[in-house]
This record gives structure tokens, C-alpha cells and sequence, in this order.
């Protein structure tokens, strides 16, 4: 599920950043880019991450602003100056144009060395709170957009439920055309005489209980409410939910395979289509 969160931490001469954001993933799949200050408690940072989220692709950007006079980073002037003189001297030599001798001075070897800088445990707690608030914050997102999605899966399952209560009546409807349809059909064929009612009756009962989708319903109502009452559930369930919205689309598909009438095939076109959209927001959180 998607999700953002920052947090800052200021130390002796510096300001470091954090910045945290989750994309839908089936696996925990962590992209950390943290300074070289950070480099030493890195297996901790990504411990502390891994037990706070559970999936997902994420990506973790560390960024230190230095405030104060010292840098991390030193020039080594009689070396600059060295190789300045040198490409001066070249260029004029050569009768070359020396421009940008500067900017070339500063990326040959040695010119500036980095130093290395310690965390003191003071510190370091200060930097663990920082990705803990931005955890904290990244939580609070994911939960506003996951109540979001319970509201759109609640009303759209609520959807379902009601078309399924407005097949009755076609259902009704079709069963007595049905019997009407056979009875004429049979009626061209048959003598008056030997027509057994009975025997016609055993051949429609057959047919209809062939059409029946008693069963479809009642299933696939249990199946809606066991989706509601997951939804509920504080713990992870978006594959329960995933295998539960299968079982409903398979109930539903039956119905239609059943349905030999416009009007209940209508309904079941509606139901499919509100079952979609649930299977594309559930994506978001498998």
C-alpha cells in the first residue's frame, strides 16, 4: 500500500532527513540509500524497518544538511595547486584554450579527502526516533487509505447484496414462463390423448431444479459476510480477502450460467462489475 513519512533529527552541526515511501508489493522489497555517517548502524536501520513493515516495495532516502563550520570533507590545497600550475603551464604549452582547469583540478585523485565521522550514542538514539516518527507518519498514511478502501469495499460488497436480492422476482418470473414455454412447446407435438401431466410435471422439475441458483445465492451471500467480517479484522488479510473475493466471482458466474433471462443476466453484469472494482483495490493491499 502506498504510504509516506519524514523525520528529522539535528545533531552537533548537522541535519539529517529522512524520507520514507511505500508502493504495493506481494514481498518486503527494501531500496536504502543512506550517507556514509549512517553506514556504521546500517544492518540496525534495516532491522527496525523490516519489524515495522511487513511488505512492500520501500524506499528509504537519509540526507545530512550541515549546519555548522566543519564539513565532512577536506581540500588538499598543495596538491590543488600542483596540479593547477601544471595545467596552466600545459595549456599554455600547447597554445590551448584553459578554460574549466578549475573544475578538472577538483576531480583528480586526493584532492579532497573525506573525513571520517563518528556517531556518538547520544546521537544515534536522536536518528533512531527520526525514522521512527517517519514510520509513525508512514503508518498514519497507509491506515487513512486503508479505512478509505474498507468504506469503498464495504459499500461496493453492500452493492452486491442488494442486486442479489433483486433476482427473486425475475427468478419467479422466468420459472413460470419457462413452465408456460414447454407447455406449448409439448403441446404442438403431443396428442391431446396420450399427454401425461405427470410425466410432464417429473420432466419440469427436473429442468427447473437444472436452473435453480438457490444454492449460488445462499453461498454467495455467507460468502459477503465473511468478506465484511474480515474486513474487520485488525490483522493483515488482504490475501484472505483476495481468495474470499474469488469465491464470491464464482458464485456469481454460476448464477449467470443459470440465469437463461435478460433481466437476471443484467444484474449479474452489475454484480461482476462491482466485484472488479473490488479486485482492483485489493491489489493495493495484497
Amino acid at each position: 500500500m502506498t504510504g509516506f513519512g519524514k523525520g528529522t533529527a539535528e545533531i552537533e552541526g548537522k541535519t539529517i532527513n529522512i524520507e520514507i515511501r511505500t508502493l504495493n508489493s506481494k514481498q518486503f522489497d527494501l531500496n536504502l540509500r543512506i550517507p556514509a555517517l549512517l553506514r556504521e548502524r546500517e544492518s540496525e536501520i534495516r532491522t527496525l524497518l523490516a519489524r515495522s513493515i511487513e511488505r512492500g516495495k520501500v524506499e528509504v532516502n537519509a540526507g545530512i544538511d550541515y549546519t555548522g563550520s566543519e564539513l565532512p570533507a577536506s581540500i588538499n590545497k598543495p596538491l590543488a595547486k600542483a596540479y593547477y600550475n601544471e595545467l596552466k603551464a600545459l595549456a599554455h604549452e600547447l597554445d590551448a584554450p584553459a578554460t574549466d582547469i578549475f573544475s578538472i583540478v577538483m576531480k583528480l585523485p586526493d584532492v579532497t579527502r573525506q573525513l571520517q565521522e563518528q556517531t556518538s550514542d547520544e546521537d544515534w538514539k536522536k536518528i533512531i526516533s527520526a525514522f521512527e516518527n517517519a514510520l509513525h507518519q508512514l503508518d498514519e498514511f497507509r491506515a487513512h487509505e486503508g479505512n478509505l478502501l474498507e468504506k469503498d469495499f464495504a459499500a461496493r460488497i453492500n452493492t452486491i447484496m442488494q442486486l442479489l436480492s433483486q433476482i427473486e422476482p425475475f427468478e419467479a418470473a422466468r420459472n413460470a414462463q419457462l413452465r408456460e414455454k414447454l407447455r406449448n412447446g409439448f403441446a404442438e407435438f403431443a396428442d391431446n390423448n396420450t399427454f401425461d401431466n405427470n410425466r410432464f410435471e417429473q420432466e419440469m422439475i427436473y429442468y427447473l431444479e437444472k436452473l435453480d441458483i438457490t444454492e449460488e445465492k445462499v453461498r454467495l451471500t455467507k460468502h459477503c459476510h465473511y468478506f465484511t467480517d474480515t474486513l474487520k479484522e485488525k490483522e493483515a488479510n488482504g490475501r484472505k480477502l483476495n481468495f474470499v473475493s474469488q469465491e464470491i466471482g464464482r458464485e456469481i458466474n454460476t448464477i449467470g450460467s443459470k440465469a437463461n433471462d435478460a433481466g437476471i443476466q443484467k444484474i449479474v453484469v452489475q454484480m461482476k462489475d462491482e466485484l472488479e472494482k473490488i479486485k482492483e483495490q485489493l491489489a493495493n493491499i495484497l
